[in-house]
């Protein structure tokens, strides 16, 4: 397996999920706010699990596209985690972006299926990581590679919260994890990703806030 890998939450419990089969996991530098503290974090988790790990640089990403997640975008709005607070925080096609990459990785490594840690409360904010484009993408890469190479993404119906349980499960520390879309040191606590992990780790939260 070959694992898309933020640092996130989420990203995280899906790596523990999944170590002993994790052949490589890519993180993507892609001029987000928040991607220098992710990857310190992703680099930690990679090198706890002993898990190899490369990131890949998209600079073109914070060149030419726009969102106010990204460091050459508007300011990041501080309020709940729904589709018009967040819509200026989408990356477009993001993800669709990435999985065309870990598909050549796969391909070229002998690996026959990608992880990705899309969840259901992602769906009505980002439309790369609903059902539908999940299955869509994983016939294109299945027909566009000789391997039949896969997408697989056990986190697409359920929760946050259930993700953040399974996690509290296999042991994984979240102080290890990050989630701002701000990037800074200690998390802001207002933004909504901060206020949805607040929410998912309720009652066993090690995170630092501002706020």
């Amino acid at each position: 397996m070959i694992i898309a890998y933020s640092g996130g939450l989420d990203s995280t419990v899906l790596l523990h999920k999944f170590a002993k089969e994790i052949k490589l996991a890519v993180s993507f530098n892609y001029g987000s706010k928040h991607n220098n503290q992710e990857i310190k974090s992703a680099k930690l988790n990679c090198g706890k699990l002993n898990i190899p790990h490369i990131v890949i640089d998209l600079a073109f990403i914070n060149q030419y596209f726009k969102s106010s997640l990204l460091s050459s975008g508007g300011e990041i709005p501080l309020a709940d985690y729904d589709i018009e607070n967040l819509k200026s925080t989408v990356v477009p096609f993001r993800n669709g972006i990435m999985l065309s990459i870990l598909a050549g990785l796969a391909e070229s490594n002998n690996i026959n299926k990608i992880l990705l840690a899309n969840h259901a409360g992602d769906h009505a904010i980002y439309p790369d990581c609903t059902p539908d484009f999940i299955n869509y993408m994983n016939n294109a890469i299945k027909a566009g590679t000789f391997k039949g190479v896969q997408i697989f993404a056990p986190f697409t119906n359920i929760t946050k919260r259930e993700i953040a349980l399974m996690g509290k499960d296999l042991s994984v520390d979240f102080s290890m994890t990050y989630s701002c879309y701000n990037g800074r040191d200690i998390h802001c606590g207002k933004c909504a990703t901060c206020r949805e992990r607040k929410e998912a780790l309720n009652g066993f939260d090690p995170t630092q806030y501002e706020d």
